[in-house]
């Protein structure tokens, strides 16, 4: 894989991290959709939906998304992903993850198996090219407790003040990310949403990467990623409305366009 897909999954990683929408959590099957813009510069550059079903202690989500604006005359992207799993008490526990996106004529498909809290199989398609001696190796222990990008969004807490204050650890077929999210006092209202819960996002490159690359030691020493959260109704969910990513380029938005229960 090239140095430009390399740095387009990790890209894809933290979009979907803050393009994710969540749902209810009671006996009887609801579903919430959510619509996304991505921004770089004040310009549209992606747009993505998703829709999150919760039945009871399972749930599944689909997402897609796809170039937009002037970046879909530079560039067409396109991708399909799907999430499924239960939930724990006070965790995620995700079961199976399969991405396929194409950029021009690449394709790229991702399948990912968990069984308790631990990833038990992962299938690239085409396989990955053979890494070098600087490429930091995936080791067991990184894939225990780890969450695919769209489950690890799912925010079960009983009080605001529980959202922030948490890790979450995305695994994306290769790239190992702990995302450390922080409280932010004072959270700025956020158009449409009302009072949210702001988190300061901390990334950090665990393993599946090449050492010393500048992008990652940009988004981990330097980097202001903002990540907002508002409550679904009174389901005990909170879901990422709108984020903000820092990079060497400029900054990167994702903002829900909408959020609610189809129909």
């Amino acid at each position: 894989m090239s140095r430009i897909d390399r740095q387009g999954r990790w890209r894809l990683a933290l979009a979907t991290l803050a393009c994710l929408t969540a749902g209810a959590a009671d006996l009887r099957a609801e579903t919430f959709a959510g619509e996304y813009v991505v921004s770089y510069l004040g310009l549209p550059i992606a747009r993505s939906t998703f829709s999150t079903t919760i039945e009871g202690n399972r749930y599944s989500v689909e997402g897609s998304v796809s170039s937009a604006g002037i970046a879909s005359i530079i560039s067409s992207v396109k991708g399909r992903s799907t999430a499924s799993g239960t939930f724990t008490h006070d965790a995620v526990r995700p079961r199976a993850f399969r991405m396929e996106y194409s950029e021009g004529k690449r394709r790229q498909m991702t399948a990912i198996r968990f069984r308790d809290d631990r990833v038990v199989s992962t299938e690239n398609d085409p396989p990955l090219k053979k890494r070098g001696k600087d490429w930091v190796k995936l080791r067991p222990e990184d894939l225990v407790g780890a969450t695919d990008p769209l489950s690890a969004g799912l925010v079960r807490a009983s009080s605001p003040d529980e959202v922030c204050g948490r890790t979450l650890k995305l695994y994306d077929g290769e790239f190992r990310l702990d995302v450390r999210l922080q409280p932010v006092s004072d959270p700025p209202q956020v158009e449409g949403y009302g009072d949210v819960v702001l988190c300061r996002a901390k990334p950090k490159p665990v393993a599946g990467y090449r050492k010393g690359r500048r992008a990652l030691d940009y988004l981990e020493n330097k980097s202001r990623i903002m990540i907002a959260f508002a409550p679904l109704a009174t389901t005990g969910f909170y879901a990422p409305v709108y984020a903000t990513v820092g990079t060497q380029i400029g900054t990167v938005t994702v903002r829900a366009t909408h959020m609610a229960r189809p129909g």
